[in-house]
């Protein structure tokens, strides 16, 4: 019955339109009758019945003007709803306008006047069920792939479709269609329906004037301050489409004759509309959320790097990268992760963090590299890494983080243009580049950084003269210049570190030589030819032409580094196809100066070195036997060869240290496990075994990861260690998940044409189950520092190479008589008597004697504490196994760090009798390093006044330290104490004070030229067991780099000067060398047990720094705002010294504790701040809490960026997800009042809107990521505290999911303006 009382209405609805017609009647009167009929039948208003049902009238039998009149009025009192009628008018119209150009006249006219009236209908009751019906109309859900039917998403979809659609037809009308373009106009005023439809009969004219009006309407659309903005929300929503869109238009702008013809439209103007459209937002993010957090988002963008190390300026905001330099520094531990990839992350992180252009960027990153090479001009000596490294950070790994940004632009451009057929993105494509040269050529006004180390000097002159040759033409008489030599002085030619580092950049295709013309790179005239260099052909020119590796060249070409990739790949052929000395002496080329300085090609030699280490196995091998013992002197020149401090630093700065200890675990296996019973002559006459190069292979691959730590981190410590811990088996999981990964990404493959075509890397994953000698020693190695040795039986085979080595060690001891080694760990006596030759005995497996070697270190040190052994034959012994078995240092290691753990050995006096006697210099020592911690703020604890006859040891650790002054210091050795060394710092730290004083004492009797690292080294002790003085140091820091007490020599001018200084012992207390506070903390932080208190006190530092700050400027908050202090000093100056307390106590927390430190700041750290009461009394009216808000917000953000990325690039992003979204829920949750805060009010509105604008601005791959519902009621709150602005831009950064919403906060947000 209802449906047929409807059917009854709707048809006399139509009865009355024909009825308007016949009569002809007043439009409007008709339109108002018709709204009380249809308010009187209860039918809901605006209807869209009525609109389908005039819509369909008119098509086409009854298109005359007054059923136009009709319709329009009908819109005019809302008794239809507007932007249905323009659906279905746009279905019906747009598609014949060619047959009905007056209809597509009167439709643009509705568009133009009813389009832009948005807010009425997201208003209206009928607004769902519209947005609905047009979407079913237009099919948009499925056209632009909308994962849900939002009302919002549809209205956001409905008018890019319309623009769209008017572009289409006009470059239809032109021939154009498959082109886009976009135009600018006025319009007429008032629709001219009667005239229009008289003139319908001069088709030609009047498609002319439509295509023009719908280009004026485009225009008018995207100028348009609601539908520019919702148009913008496309753009960033649906690229692929929007791209679509904008070639079309382009095409419309550039080829349009009625575009070229019209008085109104301007081309060019025209073209710039839809990127200005693209940045509407992004303009406005940058001015959220007022003047005083604008200060400090945009500060960084004025770089004032002014000198080396003076002030808080601009320079200061880039003092991360000069943390993170010095940290990769360390020579304690190889990382797993490539400080190239992670100095990309950090650089895109301050990037986006600072607001700057590329060009800043970079200059600060070189300068930064600059720096830390200028801190190594006077090292220190030492067993740590040199200047090579130092310059390996420079001139390779910070051109390899550069080609990385620079790679990953163009592989967006690569992706996008091969997506779409336009030419936009060359335009994108340079950016980074030229912000690259810019930089580069402003490096040359900063001269007091580019003065050369005198060791690479000649290089720097090198480089400069082959500019000079470039420029002046010369060649070698081949046509080329590049295989010069330029071994010689280049007298004439005066060249600085920027010759080297655009030397760099040229040799990884980042610039091309029109480098060489820029002004003033190179200094004085061009036409006088170098002496020493023009004519002379380079050793590695021999190489290329086929000349045979003879001794001579051989040596020439160890010390001369190669210059470019194919001379590497040269020698690498030789490797894998020469003769056995062929091979040997490529080796030796491969290890020689091409790995250390052979900085354009670094990277390629040391894949090199990695494959060579892994020969492939022979196709007619069988049986056991294991082909890499053939191969013996060749792996052993290669391992000896990377075997220096510097070389293991250079691996783990390029990240390979997983792919080395990939390469190095077959070769333990297959050495440790074989009987010695052949030996090879090395061409240098050295004899090796089976056992040498197992021993070189095993030490150097304990040195990849700090085997020795675990009982002391997990033991003494409080906490376990932050972060990963490394292991073999996380090695292998690193190496494994990287080779798979490689070469997905558009990233990868754009490196990867960086690559040599001639490696051939396995990428099959590698596990501890294919050693499982190895992996018996290392679940044995595990046990011993976990629990004390288990009982030896009697007889077992292990008891026979027990006795054999016990014998062998204590061999002269034994020729007194009988003499029993019991071990503590069992019942039976290990007797050495009647064992005189023990030589044939040992002739066993390396893993066999690793077995036993905790047993017979048990039974010496047993016999020792007993008095069985003195400590001189008890260090002559141990001296006598690591001759016999190098690889047994590694045992030594961890069963005396084990048992110093557990605390069962009495102390040893250290009187000089018995064991070596630290008093020659114990005080000292003790003084020196009181002196060095007090000069960074930091008081030690002092010896007891006896202190020196009481000097003690435990027995394990002074077994350790004696054995190591047995050493020698010569090449040979070098790669066996480079393990026990770090070992026993650490060791020693661990212990009570004054262990650690009492081994540098040792040491530096010793090697007096070490003396100032040794006693830096062992000012660390006091932050390993002492709290306070970790925070001590921490506020040091802070105070020095803010400058905030200037009577201190450290920190006079503040900024990165004052927090690095210029290098160990340029400041001197005493006249003893001393270092800056920052120095001091890169090197102790890892010593410190529980790092995960440090978030909590760098917090409580960085707030009262911002104090300081507020303090130190003297700024008020009045009615009328901001009002200064003494000497008027801006609030932007202010806001950039709290921005660089922010960037520091970032850097220490990501520094200290890594990702795992970063997420506690974020999950637990913060939100216990705000939740907490602190009671704080604001004597500045207001400016420090809403400093202090501020500097968290930042703080928070650039902490976060530092350990997972400003996008999804590297692993760790895969972490931010679900901590950012814990961080936004407890936000929200707060702002809705169901947490209470603690914190003032203004620092909590201050870290919200802070955090929320720096994530939409800096880090808007994130906001993607949090759960849309979340997105949506963080834009709520924010708009109940009036920062509509910043609530739109949320939503506009989050996507698809909040893209409706956004929509229509859009269209509300303008209709209040």
């Amino acid at each position: 019955m209802a449906l047929d009382s409807q059917q009854s209405l709707w048809d006399s609805v139509t009865s009355l339109i024909r009825s308007a017609q016949e009569k002809n009647v007043d439009p409007l009167h008709w339109a108002l009758e018709l709204r009380l009929t249809l308010s009187a039948a209860g039918i809901s208003l605006p209807s869209q019945d009525l609109a389908h049902l005039l819509t369909s009238h008119i098509f086409w039998e009854n298109h005359t003007p007054l059923s136009w009149k009709l319709l329009e009025k009908a819109i005019t009192v809302t008794i239809v709803p507007p932007l249905l009628v323009l659906a279905l008018l746009s279905h019906r119209v747009i598609p014949n306008r060619k047959h009905h150009p007056a209809a597509y006249r009167l439709y643009l006219e509705l568009l133009k006047r009813h389009a832009f009236s948005l807010m009425p209908q997201i208003r209206g009751s009928g607004y769902h069920r519209t947005m609905n019906s047009i979407d079913d109309i237009l099919h948009l859900s499925e056209i632009f792939g909308l994962p849900n039917q939002e009302p919002g998403s549809i209205l956001l979809a409905f008018v890019f479709s319309i623009v769209w659609q008017l572009v289409d037809a006009s470059l239809d009308d032109e021939g154009l269609l498959e082109l886009t373009s976009n135009k600018r106009s006025k319009w007429p005023h008032d629709m001219e329906i009667d005239g229009l439809l008289k003139r319908n009969e001069n088709h030609g004219v009047l498609e002319k004037a439509n295509t023009e009006m719908a280009i004026n309407l485009i225009q008018f659309l995207l100028q348009n301050k609601v539908t520019s903005r919702i148009l913008h929300l496309a753009s960033q929503n649906m690229p692929t489409h929007w791209e679509d869109f904008s070639q079309r238009f382009r095409v419309l702008t550039t080829k349009s004759l009625a575009v070229r013809n019209s008085k109104h439209i301007n081309p060019e103007a025209l073209t710039c509309l839809v990127s200005h459209t693209r940045k509407f937002l992004e303009r406005e993010s940058k001015t959220i959320p007022g003047g005083e957090f604008h200060a400090l988002v945009s500060s960084g963008s004025m770089l004032a790097l002014t000198s080396q190390h003076h002030g808080t300026s601009g320079s200061a905001l880039w003092l991360p990268i000069d943390l993170f330099f010095e940290d990769i520094m360390d020579g304690t531990q190889a990382a797993a992760a490539s400080a190239v990839e992670n100095l990309t992350g950090l650089v895109k992180a301050l990037q986006a963090a600072n607001s700057t252009t590329w060009h800043d960027a970079f200059l600060a990153l070189w300068l930064a590299a600059l720096r830390l090479v200028q801190r190594e001009r006077d090292p220190i000596e030492g067993p740590v890494p040199r200047t090579d490294t130092f310059l390996c950070v420079l001139l390779s790994v910070t051109p390899l983080a550069v080609a990385n940004i620079i790679e990953e632009e163009e592989s967006q451009w690569i992706d996008q243009s091969a997506s779409s057929p336009s030419n936009q993105w060359k335009e994108k494509k340079g950016k980074c580049r030229q912000g690259l040269v810019n930089s580069l050529q402003q490096l040359g006004d900063y001269e007091s950084l580019l003065t050369p180390p005198i060791s690479v000097q000649s290089v720097a002159n090198q480089a400069a003269a082959k500019a000079v040759m470039f420029i002046s033409g010369i060649t070698n008489g081949s046509g080329s210049y590049e295989n010069t030599s330029m071994n010689e002085s280049a007298s004439g030619c005066s060249g600085n570190m920027r010759h080297l580092v655009v030397e760099a950049c040229i040799s990884r295709n980042l610039l091309d030589t029109s480098a060489y013309l820029w002004p003033g790179f190179v200094n004085g005239g061009t036409n006088q030819v170098p002496q020493g260099i023009a004519g002379n052909v380079s050793c590695w020119s021999l190489v290329m032409k086929g000349s045979s590796l003879t001794p001579s060249l051989t040596n020439s070409l160890i010390t001369t580094p190669a210059s470019s990739l194919a001379e590497i790949e040269k020698i690498y052929e030789v490797a894998t196809t020469g003769s056995e000395d062929e091979k040997i002496a490529a080796a030796s080329i491969l290890c020689g100066a091409s790995l250390f300085r052979g900085w354009s090609i670094q990277e390629h030699v040391i894949i090199f070195i990695v494959t060579l280490l892994s020969p492939q196995a022979p196709a007619n091998i069988s049986g056991s036997y294991s082909h890499l013992i053939s191969c013996a002197p060749f792996l052993n020149v290669l391992l000896v060869g990377i075997s220096p401090v510097d070389c293991v630093q250079i691996f783990s700065l390029h990240g390979v240290v997983p792919l080395l200890a990939g390469a190095l675990m077959p070769i333990c296996e297959a050495f440790g496990s074989g009987i010695p019973n052949i030996t090879w002559t090395l061409p240098t006459g050295e004899v090796i075994s089976s056992h040498a190069v197992f021993s070189t292979a095993f030490i150097l691959l304990l040195r990849l990861w700090r085997f020795d730590h675990p009982p002391l981190d997990y033991v003494l410590g409080d906490v376990p260690p932050v972060g990963p811990q490394s292991s073999p088996e996380y090695l292998l999981l690193v190496r494994n998940c990287r080779l798979e990964c490689f070469g997905k990404s558009p990233k990868d493959r754009m490196a990867r044409r960086r690559f040599s075509k001639v490696i051939d890397i396995s990428v099959d994953p590698i596990f501890m189950d294919s050693f499982p000698r190895l992996k018996q020693w290392y679940r044995q190695h595990q046990e011993c520092m976990a629990s004390i040795l288990s009982e030896l039986k009697t007889g077992s085979p292990v008891h026979h190479i027990v006795d054999s080595l016990l014998s062998m060690m204590f061999k002269k001891t034994n020729k007194g008589g009988s003499q029993s080694l019991t071990p503590s760990s069992g019942s039976s006596s290990l007797s050495t008597s009647g064992v005189d030759d023990s030589s044939d005995q040992l002739k066993i497996p390396a893993w066999d004697i690793l077995e036993a070697a905790p047993f017979v270190l048990d039974a010496a040190l047993t016999a020792c504490a007993h008095g069985s052994l003195s400590p001189r034959e008890l260090a002559t012994g141990l001296k006598t196994l690591a001759d016999f078995l190098p690889a047994t240092l590694g045992t030594m290691v961890s069963y005396f760090s084990s048992e110093v753990t557990r605390g069962l050995w009495k102390p040893v006096s250290m009187n000089g009798t018995d064991w070596p006697s630290p008093a020659a210099n114990l005080a000292s020592v003790e003084q020196q390093i009181e002196l060095i911690l007090a000069a960074t703020g930091v008081d030690v604890p002092r010896l007891p006044a006896d202190g020196i006859s009481a000097a003690t040891l435990p027995l394990p650790l002074a077994a350790l330290v004696s054995l190591t002054i047995t050493y020698k210091l010569e090449k040979a050795t070098e790669r066996f104490l480079v393990l026990v060394g770090p070992a026993l710092d650490a060791l020693a730290a661990a212990c009570p004070w004054p262990c650690m004083p009492i081994v540098t004492s040792l040491w530096t009797q010793k090697v007096k030229r070490w003396s100032d690292f040794l006693i830096f080294s062992a000012s660390r002790t006091v932050f390993h067991h002492n709290s306070d003085a970790v925070i001590q140091l921490l506020r040091s820091c802070f105070t020095c780099t803010l400058g905030l007490t200037p009577t201190s020599q450290l920190c006079s001018y503040g900024g990165v000067g004052a927090l690095l200084g210029h290098g160990f012992g340029s400041l001197h207390s005493g006249g003893i060398s001393t270092a800056a506070p920052g120095i001091l903390y890169i090197k102790v932080h890892r010593s410190i047990r529980d790092v995960m208190f440090l978030t909590e006190e760098i917090l409580s530092l960085l707030m009262f720094s911002v104090k300081s700050i507020a303090t130190t400027e003297k700024l008020k908050k009045t009615k009328d705002g901001l009002r200064y202090g003494i000497g008027q000093v801006s609030l932007s100056q202010a806001m950039t010294r709290v921005k660089l307390a922010a960037s520091l106590g970032a850097s220490l927390v990501w520094i200290s504790g890594g990702l795992n430190l970063v997420q506690a700041l974020i999950k637990e750290t913060l939100p216990s701040w705000f939740i907490s009461v602190h009671g704080e009394e604001d004597e500045l009216g207001g400016m420090v809490p809403m400093l202090r808000g501020y500097a968290l917000a930042y703080f928070a953000i650039l902490s976060s960026a530092f350990a997972w990325g400003v996008d999804s690039s590297s692993p760790a992003s895969k972490r931010r997800p679900r901590v950012l979204w814990l961080h936004l829920e407890f936000l929200v949750s707060a702002l809705e009042g169901k947490i209470s805060l603690g914190c003032d009010w203004a620092t909590w509105q201050a870290y919200v809107t802070g955090f929320v604008s720096l994530m939409v601005q800096c880090t808007p791959a994130w906001v993607l990521e949090v759960d849309v519902e979340v997105i949506k009621r963080l834009s709520k709150s924010l708009r109940q505290w009036n920062e509509q602005d910043l609530a739109l831009a949320l939503l506009c950064a989050g996507g698809l999911g909040t893209m409706g919403t956004a929509t229509e906060l859009i269209v509300e947000t303008c209709h209040q303006l």
